[in-house]
């Protein structure tokens, strides 16, 4: 068993940046940091056809770094750049609609599920995870505390797993790890400074190797 394998891991937001060759290569560089469990691709303000262009540049290197590549988007984007899974920011209809349509084939999850209420409702669907917290809501440097406490209740009755929005601190990750929360959203604090990407990834996985609780402890 590595190290990762029962304690909390990272999980990726894309930064929003128009240039596509340069928002993959940014990328590319920030995984040669360490593990990374999966990567979440924005659509952002992009048309359908940018947004094509930049999935399918970033999906590849994002499978290659051995993370699942998952686009919040166009769905047809999604099937066209073979990405591994949806990222859904609706409801609990269009998450229903979503696992329907795409699950087994392809990783479904997400949700801004935004209290406990909400959090139960998408959960009916049984998605492959649920997301506490917004992809570009990390404007503090510390993990909002509703949604840490929301994965922590979570993390402590549903068996499907959990993402928590981190800070724009990246220690914030320990704290969401401490909560119980399989994952951990990361973006400003690893894309702020993205000449320091991989090493912030690299020093976030040290710390979680070092104090993060291990699952089933």
């Amino acid at each position: 068993m590595s190290l990762t394998d029962n304690r909390c891991r990272l999980v990726l937001i894309v930064p929003d940046i128009a240039d596509a060759t340069e928002r993959a290569r940014i990328v590319g560089d920030a995984l040669k940091g360490g593990d990374v469990a999966s990567v979440i691709v924005p659509q952002y303000g992009l048309d359908d056809q940018a947004f094509q262009k930049h999935a399918e540049a970033l999906v590849p290197i994002i499978q290659e770094a051995g993370a699942a590549a998952l686009v919040a988007g166009d769905t047809r984007v999604a099937g066209r750049a073979r990405a591994d899974g949806l990222h859904v920011e609706g409801n609990h209809e269009a998450m229903s609609e979503a696992m329907e349509k795409f699950s087994p084939k392809l990783i479904v999850g997400g949700g801004n599920a935004a209290d406990r209420h909400h959090a139960l409702e998408i959960g009916e669907a049984k998605p492959d995870y649920i997301f506490f917290g917004k992809l570009n809501g990390d404007i503090k440097p510390e993990a909002h505390a509703k949604n840490v406490a929301l994965g922590e209740w979570w993390s402590s009755m549903i068996e499907i797993p959990c993402i928590v929005m981190g800070g724009a601190d990246p220690a914030s990750a320990l704290v969401v790890a401490e909560s119980g929360a399989e994952f951990v959203a990361l973006h400003r604090a690893v894309f702020e400074a993205p000449e320091r990407a991989a090493a912030v990834i690299a020093e976030v996985n040290a710390l979680l190797d070092e104090k993060a609780p291990r699952f089933g402890a």
